[in-house]
């Protein structure tokens, strides 16, 4: 009656709360709570129908499921503890285990019901009334649930048994001492012979008791035999567990394994230190051979048996397994778990990413283990951050003298995508690869440097600290790249470049005396407004300089030292009044043993820095945690869960403008890159041939791999490279032959815009891409004239800036006289001032790599209110980046413009055969096609208004179509003559369908948003 009484004074203290709900912040249409809703619940609860509470009990455990709160219905639930509907009592036990311990002191007043219940005939029940008394966390009780726990270790039924193995952890956690007695029901409950018992009892055991391996032992061979009939989850933690009890029981197979190498070594390797060693240390060698290659018989059981795991589709039983392999298989047997890992990548971001933490772990001890499956790495522009971070990263391990071609070739398409932190990695991949393999240094270090012209200043900016790494390997060989990366000081303004670069200057100022003192008075005028990493490196150049060239640089150095004094941060100050006493030093001091030492101090041999994988260390402490009795899986992937979270690089890289000022010429580079086709198409050869075997190796690879690498098979013949580079529009002088690998890295002629994943097979970006890949011939494809001719005019310069200098520009797709790869854009002067202006021309240009200009032809006088027509011809090299240049008016006036095209002027109309236009849109599937269906607008209800729509966002031609519901169209670009090919299919209910397919896929994503856009405004 007591138990009545209070939940009769629960009903109104609930109903008193009704206005606590209303008021709620966090109440709405989700967490929505209602007191009538409550009380017809508890009215239900307290009805004679079992029907009734079977519903209610239905819509709690729903309230329940969707993250309501319930707990003001427990006094009305735990009354229907005794309820003898089988249903209704296991609902009821489902919600006591959710609510038993925050309410209770209600629950311990059913003990006695969950006691009786524990000896129900359904087992069911009597698994749910151990469920329930095991969550109520009270001290009071422990004794009665270790006695049901010993009985229902005992129970005829499986899932009892599971039951109780799970309440083991729970009592543990709620009282300690009890952990004898659960070591005898864990001992118990391992011997059974149960595999739905087994995964619980073994979890237990962790949980409890991981230092009795003791109790394994005789367990352990049943363990391996039932391993591949556990539930999946009880596979991990068997997987687990025996992978500890493996490596702290048996010899490591690669103990005496030198490393990756030896496999392949002969086995009398050693005979010839005969003579040097005596008889009882050669038998000791023969005997540790013999433990290398023999493996004891339940090592080989427990590898046996989990070898068809590596199949199972729950991916954390096949990480166990990997794990289990690359810890206790003997080297030569690593390599199944290789294909099973690249399976996983097709998993979601959140399976990669772990699978990659792993794979990347691996690959620094076992290179050769994942080189067949190099594409699989490649990064798909799709991938977010830390995945080709991660794909970077395991590229970068299994970079060798073999494959560092291919992989350079990946790395250089990377480079130019928007992804900033991305492309940092990518520039600090190609440093790592260039300091781990000696032949490739040479030409990654040209290619950073070429890296330095680009446009992008995070580019420029990563690229200068990485050289700065690689130049202290050999820095008196490349006195010419100092000198060019200390005149960028006056363009970057990223502090940690900056940085790098006045650390450069005065660690060799003896091999630059005239330009480092200029550059520090540069710096002495800026100091004020560095940041600190940049004013720390002054200071230490201004040191440098002093020792070296004291009468040039002494009143410099005063000067900085001066204004270090009063800087505002205090270690700034504190390393100003450091550094004075080495060159300054206080009257009295002047031969004290800092200012006689202090060449030898600042100046003295700094040891190159190594550049090695974060994963390293990480592989190795894992190692090391292995041969003692923790369990290291649990940590190992928790460790690389936080570096794929935290996986941003050391250096901060900002988005910043664009670069003021000149930019050096590299023309001269750009036409060595343009002669090299010949030399790059031996070298795609070779690669095709390698990916071709790669494919053979592995059917489930190919899906994986970039979208280029399915194209390998339909490339034509690599010798229509030679014709292109002897047509060549420029022929210039042979330049002298270069490895493959010197060209690797050239990159000024490569516009910075994001760019499709490139396979080695394509030859990156030095092989011409309209030889390989579109051999079509000039009889089937014709140009046609523009359909539409924009009439639209842009502002390019007005009065106001141009001082009565107004100028529109209009792109007119026409081709241009200078070169048909050029865009032609007509600029409209108009002298809106109150005089006359004279000799109007182009003065400057600031063009990205790979782009070229033909000026208008200079106007000599423009009178007031005249207006006078120009031309211009640009090359935009398939980009659609701005271009800028200044337009001189006299000696005084000098006016910045830009012009940016439109990724439909950057296509010239041509006509082709429908059969044609088919055959090759079918070659451009994959990456290189981009499809949507948008709903066309009212006025686009016929085909006539759909096509002017496409003509005017893009110079294309109409191809005649046998099919009434299919437009196509067809053009080419401009510098590459790759086909645009577009298809748009008219559905029904006004909708269409458009799909365009280009090689260049920049052009072809951006050109199928254009439509879209224009089809649907």
């Amino acid at each position: 009656m007591a138990s009545n009484g209070s939940y009769s004074n629960e009903r109104p203290s609930s109903g008193g709360d009704a206005p606590e709900y209303a008021t709620d912040p966090a109440s709405g249409s989700f967490f929505h709570s209602d007191y009538k809703k409550h009380e017809d619940l508890k009215q239900m609860l307290d009805s004679n129908k079992d029907s009734l509470k079977l519903e209610a009990m239905k819509r709690i455990i729903g309230m329940v499921a969707k993250g309501r709160d319930a707990s003001d219905l427990f006094p009305a639930v735990v009354k229907n503890v005794v309820s003898k509907n089988i249903e209704v009592k296991k609902l009821v036990y489902v919600y006591l285990v959710r609510y038993a311990e925050e309410q209770q002191d209600l629950a311990l007043l059913s003990i006695s019901t969950f006691q009786r219940a524990l000896k129900d005939p359904n087992q069911l029940i009597r698994a749910s009334a151990l469920r329930v008394l095991s969550s109520i966390r009270v001290p009071m009780i422990v004794p009665i649930v270790m006695l049901a726990i010993k009985d229902s270790a005992s129970d005829m039924s499986p899932y009892v048994r599971k039951t109780a193995a799970h309440a083991i952890p729970k009592l543990y956690s709620l009282d300690q001492e009890q952990k004898e007695e659960l070591i005898h029901v864990i001992e118990k409950l391992l011997s059974d012979k149960t595999t739905l018992v087994v995964g619980s009892a073994v979890m237990a055991f962790e949980e409890v008791c991981p230092e009795r391996i003791d109790l394994i032992h005789k367990n352990y061979r049943k363990l391996c035999n039932l391993l591949v009939d556990v539930d999946e989850w009880g596979q991990v933690i068997i997987i687990n567990m025996l992978t500890r009890y493996a490596r702290t029981q048996f010899t490591d197979p690669n103990a005496d394994d030198a490393g990756e190498e030896s496999q392949n070594k002969p086995f009398y390797d050693d005979d010839g230190d005969d003579d040097e060693e005596d008889d009882g240390e050669e038998q000791k060698k023969e005997e540790k051979t013999k433990k290398t290659y023999t493996l004891d018989p339940d090592h080989r059981l427990l590898l046996r048996n989990t070898k068809p795991l590596l199949q199972s589709r729950n991916a954390s039983v096949v990480m166990g397994v990997a794990q289990l392999y690359h810890h206790l298989a003997p080297r030569s047997e690593v390599m199944v778990v290789a294909k099973a890992l690249i399976r996983l990548l097709r998993s979601h971001r959140e399976v990669q990413s772990v699978v990659l933490n792993c794979i990347a772990s691996i690959s620094t001890l076992r290179k050769g283990m994942f080189e067949p499956f190099l594409k699989s790495f490649f990064v798909r522009t799709s991938d977010p951050t830390h995945i080709k971070l991660l794909k970077l990263e395991i590229l970068t391990n299994l970079a060798t003298e073999t494959s560092i071609s291919v992989i350079l070739r990946e790395f250089q398409t990377y480079i130019s995508s928007h992804d900033k932190e991305f492309v940092a990695a990518a520039i600090q991949a190609i440093g790592r690869c260039a300091s781990n393999i000696k032949e490739v240094t040479d030409s990654c270090l040209s290619g950073l440097v070429s890296l330095l012209s680009n446009r992008d200043e995070a580019v420029v900016a990563e690229s200068v600290v990485v050289i700065k790494k690689l130049l202290q390997t050999q820095p008196s060989e490349h006195k010419d790249i100092i000198i060019h990366m200390a005149k960028l000081v006056d363009f970057i303004a990223v502090p940690q470049a900056r940085a790098s670069i006045l650390w450069l200057l005065g660690e060799y100022s003896d091999r630059v005396p005239k330009i480092a003192p200029d550059v520090l008075r540069k710096m002495s005028k800026t100091f004020i407004n560095e940041e600190d990493i940049v004013k720390l490196q002054i200071l230490n150049l201004a040191v440098k300089l002093y020792l070296t060239n004291p009468k040039q640089t002494k009143l410099l150095c005063q000067y900085v030292f001066s204004l270090a004094r009063y800087d505002q941060n205090y270690d700034i100050r504190d390393r100003a009044r450091f550094l004075r006493q080495f060159i300054f030093p206080s009257a009295g001091l002047e031969n004290s043993k800092l200012a006689k030492h202090a060449k030898k101090i600042f100046l003295a041999t700094k040891p190159a820095p190594v550049l090695e994988s974060k994963f390293k260390d990480s592989e190795e402490e894992s190692s090391e945690e292995g041969t003692s009795e923790e369990d290291d899986s649990s940590e190992v992937e928790e460790s690389s869960r936080e570096e794929s979270e935290s996986g941003s690089l050391e250096s901060d890289i900002q988005e910043l403008g664009e670069r003021k000022g000149k930019m050096v010429d590299t023309k001269p580079k750009n036409n060595e890159v343009k002669k090299s086709g010949k030399a790059d198409s031996n070298e795609t050869s070779e690669e095709s041939d390698s990916d071709e075997a790669e494919d053979d190796s592995s059917e489930e690879e190919e899906t994986d791999s970039s979208e280029s690498s399915s194209n390998d098979k339909r490339r034509p013949p690599v010798k229509k490279l030679h014709a292109r580079t002897a047509n060549d529009d420029n022929p210039t002088p042979e330049p002298k032959p270069k490895s493959n690998l010197d060209l690797l890295l050239e990159l000024d002629d490569v516009p910075p815009a994001i760019t499709p994943v490139l396979t080695p097979s394509l030859g990156g970006f030095l092989t011409p891409l309209s030889a390989s890949v579109m051999p079509v011939t000039s009889a089937s494809v014709q140009p046609a004239s523009p359909s539409f001719i924009p009439l639209k005019t842009t502002e390019l310069l007005n009065k106001i800036s141009g001082r009565g200098l107004h100028v529109l520009s209009r792109f007119t797709r026409s081709p241009h006289l200078f070169s048909p790869a050029m865009v032609s854009v007509e600029l409209t002067f108009t002298n809106l001032g109150t005089e006359e202006l004279k000799d109007i021309r182009v003065s400057q240009k600031t063009l990205p790599a790979g782009m070229s200009m033909h000026d208008f032809a200079t106007i000599s006088v423009l009178p007031v209110n005249a207006t006078l027509p120009g031309t211009i011809g640009v090359d935009f090299n398939d980009s659609t980046q701005p271009v800028s240049f200044t337009l001189a008016v006299g000696e005084v006036q000098h006016n910045q413009v830009t012009i940016k095209a439109p990724v439909g002027e950057l296509i010239r109309a041509v006509t082709m055969p429908e059969p044609l236009f088919i055959s090759e849109q079918s070659k451009l599937r994959g990456m290189n096609e981009h499809s949507a269906v948008v709903n066309l607008l009212p006025s686009c209800n016929d085909q006539k208004t759909v096509c002017q729509r496409v003509f005017e966002v893009s110079n294309v031609a109409a191809i005649p179509s046998v099919d009434s519901k299919c437009l196509r169209f067809a053009g080419q670009t401009l510098s590459s003559k790759s086909l645009v090919l577009v298809t748009i299919k008219i559905l029904e209910n006004d909708q269409a369908n458009i799909s365009v397919n280009c090689e260049k896929m920049v052009v072809g994503s951006m050109l199928l948003n254009e439509i879209k856009s224009h089809l649907r405004d």
